[in-house]
């Protein structure tokens, strides 16, 4: 019987220097996307896809991101003596038990391969899960639970994958397609951050995995590659030559890239749109604002 995945990794060491100088005195993973920090949106998806256990890669100047988690019983008993009770919801929704979650130091920025590999003694021989917070995903279904839903048919190695334009190709680890079976690929190749003439697809790569602990072994024996960082394809890629199968999986719905300030900007109104309590104001807005500058012109 194929193991359940109930462990997962959030590299959030980064210093987020795409959105400076916002990141100078706040982590990228508690900025906030409507009325919720980044990182809130990668747990929800986690706790959808049967996650249990929390790990947490970081590094110096991150406490407000432990802090977050934490619970706050002086805001809890104002919300509770002023009657607001769906504020207090809220809140306790924000709230992790204790023991679910850890924190690890990354000392030295050496890439995401090298984030993941500090987390090895917490996952030991299971299956787990890597997600970015960096990147925000807009589904029916959340993403991390279809991808567990299709890893209990497959196993192996699964990486969330989208078609990417030629040119952009260069930004992501990019698929070498065996087999397409339509939401599921095959993989026989992982190339990192490839030139445009170079790239064996345009299904690159984005931050939701589910991996099986070889690829930790895998990790111990990796020197630095791309970028002059361990990264995390090279060990996933490791994998097919010793008849570990890799999976690419086309997940169903939108991408933000939130460590962009144009990506950020764009799930902020996207996800704004979403809300039944900030549709009308906000679009009422947009529409002004596109039909000013149409006038303007």
């Amino acid at each position: 019987m194929r193991r359940k995945v109930t462990k997962a990794i959030f590299p959030v060491a980064g210093l987020g220097t795409r959105i400076l100088p916002a990141t100078k005195s706040v982590p990228k993973e508690i900025m906030t996307l409507v009325d919720r920090p980044l990182v809130q949106y990668a747990i929800d998806e986690a706790r959808a896809a049967g996650i249990k256990e929390f790990i947490f890669v970081t590094s110096r100047g991150k406490s407000a991101l432990e802090d977050y988690f934490d619970h706050s019983p002086v805001l809890e008993q104002e919300l509770r003596k002023k009657g607001k009770t769906e504020l207090l919801e809220t809140l306790k929704s924000t709230d992790m038990e204790s023991g679910a979650i850890a924190y690890i130091r990354q000392h030295k920025a050496l890439g995401l391969g090298h984030a993941v590999w500090c987390a090895r003694r917490l996952i030991a021989n299971e299956p787990f899960a890597v997600m970015l917070p960096d990147d925000v995903i807009a589904a029916e279904k959340p993403c991390l639970q279809q991808m567990v839903e299709a890893y209990e048919e497959s196993g192996g190695n699964m990486v969330a994958a989208m078609e990417v334009p030629p040119e952009k190709a260069s930004s992501y680890g990019v698929l070498d397609v065996a087999e397409d079976h339509g939401s599921v690929v095959r993989v026989k190749g992982m190339v990192e951050k490839p030139k445009a003439e170079d790239a064996p697809s345009n299904l690159a790569v984005i931050g939701r995995y589910i991996l099986e602990p070889t690829v930790l072994r895998n990790l111990n024996k990796l020197k630095q590659g791309s970028g002059g960082e361990i990264q995390l394809t090279d060990a996933i890629a490791e994998d097919i030559t010793s008849d570990v199968p890799v999976y690419g999986y086309r997940f169903r719905g939108q991408r933000f890239d939130c460590g962009s300030k144009a990506g950020f900007l764009q799930a902020t109104v996207a996800f704004g749109l979403s809300r039944d309590d900030l549709r009308d104001d906000l679009a009422g807005y947009l529409r002004e604002v596109i039909q000013t500058d149409k006038a303007a012109q």
